[in-house]
């Protein structure tokens, strides 16, 4: 099945393998480099069905780092739109992460130590912005306090991610994701663990939701019918008191009401111990569960991601029969990898291997094409998930 099309509206998937959105802190105001048209050009030659661009901030004040992509302004367009034409070149789907970072806004670039930022920061040239959120509380002890967002200010961040949208289909995306996961922006507003304002945006579980979704809302109307809408969400903050699956089972019904077409289960992320820290064990495929049992209670499409490293385990997931005989067949419609070493192989497996190829060793001997493989890998460790 990894290798099967599967049709999302109006978008065909020439496959169901996803690269997933990975941060690469090389932008310049917010703007696509070099780097950004080299990285994703590479990508796109690995055969991949849809390959998303990293978290792209819908403001300045929202992107996650100074070296954070933007799509603020349309001036922002043109270059977005070298690597959307450069990615339907060579085969495969442009698809974008639009994004606030919240209270993890303003963050230091990885190699400069992944935690707020501070006078070294500015004195190689950065800046430091005030985050927002929907409490005045810092993340963490040392970490910026943001400002608590008024009502005024919760309205301009929904405009913005619609004129974000409208962007991105400007700019040449096929498929839009809205990022509700990691303890940026919007997941914040889904948890009581950072949400705990005493008005319509707070509280119960219902008002938690009112903000996100009136940004579904919102994006799904401007963008139209014919768009895949993706929402990326942590499934669950893995913390004592944070949201829960039966949290996001509940939120990912309303999702589907309103137009979404896949959920894109990841999970944590809402503390400062890093971008996806939820107190599971890593292993192969750890956060397998959440978009099986999303797709199971809630008949939604979902994305499995988290460690997925070989084709037979992929297409597992793709295959697995639950417990239940009498129930259909459940399974996620996508695998989204981020061991790149696989990907770049991909044009150089004949058609009639495809099929029969068991793990990411049988790929890395197949051509002198390995060689790309070992620079993907390089580059995955180098970058962090948004």
């Amino acid at each position: 099945m990894l290798f099967e099309n599967l049709k999302i509206r109006d978008v065909n998937l020439k496959n169901r393998v996803v690269v997933s959105p990975m941060c690469q802190y090389s932008a310049k105001d917010g703007y696509i480099q070099t780097h950004h048209k080299t990285h994703y050009g590479q990508l796109a030659m690995g055969g991949a069905g849809l390959i998303f661009l990293e978290a792209t901030g819908v403001t300045a004040q929202g992107r996650i780092t100074n070296g954070c992509l933007g799509i603020w302004d349309d001036k922002q367009i043109d270059g977005l739109r070298e690597i959307t034409q450069s990615i339907k070149v060579l085969g495969s789907i442009p698809a974008i992460q639009l994004g606030h970072a919240g209270q993890k806004a303003s963050m230091q670039r990885p190699w400069h130590g992944n935690g707020p930022q501070t006078t070294i920061d500015t004195d190689r040239g950065d800046i430091i912005w005030e985050p927002i959120a929907p409490m005045d509380r810092p993340l963490d002890e040392g970490w910026l306090k943001p400002r608590k967002m008024e009502r005024k200010e919760l309205g301009e961040v929904r405009d913005a991610f619609v004129k974000a949208s409208e962007r991105s289909i400007e700019a040449g995306f096929e498929v839009i994701e809205i990022h509700m996961a990691h303890g940026y922006l919007l997941h914040s507003f889904l948890s009581p663990l950072s949400n705990s304002r005493n008005d319509e945006y707070g509280g119960s579980i219902e008002n938690r939701m009112r903000f996100p979704l009136e940004v579904v809302k919102k994006v799904r109307e401007t963008i139209g019918e014919n768009v895949p809408l993706f929402v990326r969400i942590s499934a669950e903050d893995g913390l004592d008191g944070g949201w829960t699956i039966e949290d996001s089972i509940n939120f990912c019904h309303i999702l589907k009401e309103q137009g979404v077409d896949v959920v894109d289960c990841s999970s944590g992320g809402n503390s400062s111990k890093g971008a996806t820290a939820s107190g599971q064990k890593r292993k192969s495929g750890f956060q397998v569960p959440f978009a099986a049992k999303i797709k199971k209670e809630v008949g939604i499409k979902t994305q499995a991601v988290g460690l997925i490293r070989t084709v037979d385990f992929a297409n597992t997931i793709l295959q697995e029969e639950k417990a239940d005989s009498q129930r259909k067949m459940a399974w996620v419609a996508m695998i989204s990898m981020c061991v790149f070493a696989l990907l770049p192989l991909l044009p150089f497996v004949p058609e009639s291997r495809l099929s029969t190829l068991s793990s990411l060793s049988d790929m890395l001997f197949l051509s002198q094409a390995s060689i790309i493989g070992l620079y993907f890998g390089a580059t995955a460790y180098m970058s962090r998930k948004p």
